[in-house]
C-alpha cells in the first residue's frame, strides 16, 4: 500500500502530507486514519506508548469517544528526507460540556511507501470557555478559507 506524497519530501510535498493528515484526523474515523500508519508503527502520544496499527486504531477509537466535537489544525514546522515535524492545535469538549484546547508538536518518520512508521507527540490541554473557541467549521475537513494556526495567533 502506498500513501503519496512519498519521501523524500520537498516543502511542497511535505505541506500536502500535513494537510492530508489533518483532513484524515478531522474525519474522526479510526479505521481510515489507522491505514496511514505502518503495520508495526511506533507511537508516543503524551505518556502512552503504542506499537502497531491495531493499537493505534483502538487508541483513536477511545480518543474520539472521549473528545467530542473535535476539530484540528496542523501546521508544518520543518521537513527532511523522510521526516516531517508539525505543530498542531485542536479543540474538543468532554461529555459534561467543558471545552479544551490542546497544543502540541509531532515528529513523523515515514517509510518509502509514505506510511508513517514513527509518531512522537507532545501535547498539553488547556481548559477554555466555549466563547473562546476559534475552530467553528462544520464537523469534518477544515475549509480552505479557514485561518491556520499562525493566522489565528496560536
Amino acid at each position: 500500500m502506498s500513501r503519496p506524497p512519498l519521501p523524500p519530501f520537498t516543502l511542497e510535498t511535505a505541506l500536502v502530507k500535513v494537510r492530508k493528515a489533518e483532513d484524515a484526523w478531522n474525519t474522526r474515523d479510526p479505521d481510515a486514519v489507522a491505514l496511514a500508519y505502518t503495520e508495526d508503527t511506533v507511537w508516543r502520544n503524551r505518556a502512552e506508548f503504542l506499537n502497531g496499527r491495531e493499537e493505534v486504531r483502538a487508541f483513536l477509537q477511545r480518543k474520539w469517544t472521549r473528545e467530542l466535537d473535535y476539530r484540528l489544525i496542523k501546521e508544518i514546522w520543518t521537513h527532511g528526507e523522510n521526516r516531517i515535524a508539525v505543530r498542531f492545535c485542536y479543540e474538543w469538549r468532554d461529555d459534561a460540556g467543558a471545552w479544551y484546547r490542546a497544543y502540541g508538536n509531532e515528529n513523523w518518520e515515514f517509510d518509502a511507501q509514505g506510511l508513517m512508521r514513527r509518531r512522537i507527540a507532545s501535547i498539553n490541554d488547556r481548559p477554555i470557555k466555549e466563547t473562546d473557541r476559534k475552530f467553528h467549521w462544520p464537523q469534518g475537513r477544515r475549509p480552505d478559507d479557514h485561518p491556520g494556526l499562525s493566522e489565528l495567533g496560536l
